[in-house]
């Protein structure tokens, strides 16, 4: 099937972002010259939901050089870079996918996706695989598995597994230790603010940042907006979560009480109508909010559009809800996230592992299924492969670690070391 993008022309400029992704990917180079030499993935059909940009487009061209024929949707209308498209499409991948598309197009183009009759799907948001069980139940056992990236559609397929509706296995890449330590707390962090800065152009430091949700998100954002010296308070349902931040140092509040005193407002927590009505009548004139969830649902955008007698575009990214008052409300990205939909998403580095991540789990599932099939469900990465990610990162970092000698692996396992247990 034909390509659906913006315009094949920009693919050279996609072209030179993809080569600067690359260069700083190497643990994704080393994964994919070894797909290229092994061809695991010839004739297999993958489809794949996720934000299309430079960095994505390097683990398309891994699975691609794997012999994956692929297939490829946006999993947010914003962040699609329509010159990365062009690029992947000069490539021969089929994508459907350009920036700003409609909602309707948003669906069209998942359905155009499943429409290839894929063998393997990896997923942004579990949007893709939703649509599979819905309305091509009939091919869900044509597929032999899938990989998630993101917590929200782990959560999503959790749900789905726990009422028996998932008829596939799901690798939860998003649950490997070299995914959510680094991309989750290290890359949302930087990336977040770093969209958050170059859209408003405002300073953070002397300023106070609302973290709605203190997982790995969270914390991420949490702590970067302290580096970079905002005071910071942490809004949370979940009292263990609720307790780390106070003992990390982090002032601890409902939404009620930290709405009169934020600047800024990052939400992370992955459920909906966080930031709504209520708050936004309590909010200082200037207030910036911004989403680093997966859905534009933590921002009530009716509750924002209902209160506001005027809106109007202030800058590239940023639109002004003015209400009665006078008071001026400053939205980014559309309520979208904000670190793709205002910002180049993560840094590369980061990524890097989470895609490696992505194509050893897609090889693993194709092994699987030829060999012993897993059965539906939601899967852990194995544990050999998140460890190996994690020693390709060091290695290309130039950093050596130690290494158990045979007496202490022994002593590990409980083996009888000859001295007496004293405990």
């Amino acid at each position: 099937m034909m390509s659906i993008i913006r315009d094949p022309a920009l693919a050279p400029a996609g072209w030179v972002k993809i080569r600067w992704a690359e260069a700083n990917m190497p643990v994704l180079a080393r994964v994919a010259a070894e797909l290229g030499h092994e061809r695991p993935l010839a004739g297999v059909r993958v489809a794949a939901c996720l934000h299309l940009e430079a960095k994505t487009a390097r683990l398309a061209l891994a699975l691609q050089q794997g012999g994956a024929e692929l297939a490829l949707c946006a999993s947010n209308p914003l962040s699609t870079q329509d010159d990365v498209t062009a690029a992947l499409a000069d490539a021969g991948i089929t994508v459907y996918a350009r920036r700003g598309e409609s909602p309707q197009e948003y669906e069209r183009f998942l359905h155009l996706c499943l429409e290839h009759r894929p063998h393997l799907i990896i997923d942004d948001g579990a949007d893709l695989l939703t649509l599979l069980h819905r309305e091509y139940a009939s091919r869900v056992s044509e597929v032999l598995g899938a990989c998630e990236e993101t917590t929200t559609g782990v959560t999503r397929l959790r749900a789905m597994a726990r009422e028996g509706r998932l008829g596939l296995p799901v690798i939860a890449v998003n649950d490997a230790l070299t995914k959510h330590l680094f991309d989750n707390r290290y890359g949302t962090g930087q990336s977040v603010w770093d969209a958050v800065m170059r859209t408003t152009n405002l300073s953070v430091a002397g300023k106070c940042a609302v973290v709605a949700g203190y997982g790995w998100c969270g914390r991420g954002v949490a702590s970067r907006a302290r580096g970079l010296g905002a005071r910071v308070i942490v809004c949370e349902v979940d009292p263990v979560r609720a307790g780390e931040a106070l003992m990390e140092g982090y002032e601890v509040a409902p939404m009620a009480d930290a709405a009169r005193a934020g600047d800024f407002f990052i939400t992370t927590t992955g459920c909906r109508d966080v930031v709504r009505g209520e708050h936004f009548q309590m909010m200082k004139d200037g207030a910036v909010l911004a989403n680093a969830g997966h859905f534009d649902v933590e921002i009530n955008l009716e509750d924002l559009a209902r209160l506001g007698v005027d809106r109007r575009p202030a800058r590239p990214g940023v639109e002004e809800f003015i209400l009665g008052d006078g008071r001026k409300l400053r939205l980014l990205g559309e309520g979208r996230l904000v670190n793709l939909a205002a910002g180049d998403g993560h840094p590369v580095e980061i990524m890097d592992m989470s895609f490696a991540l992505q194509a050893l789990s897609a090889c693993h599932l194709l092994a699987a299924g030829k060999a012993s099939p897993l059965p539906s469900g939601v899967h852990s990465v194995p544990q050999a492969i998140d460890r190996r990610v994690a020693s390709l990162f060091l290695a290309s970092r130039g950093v050596a670690i130690d290494i158990l000698t045979a007496d202490q692996r022994a002593y590990l396992v409980g083996e009888d070391t000859g001295e007496e247990d004293t405990g």
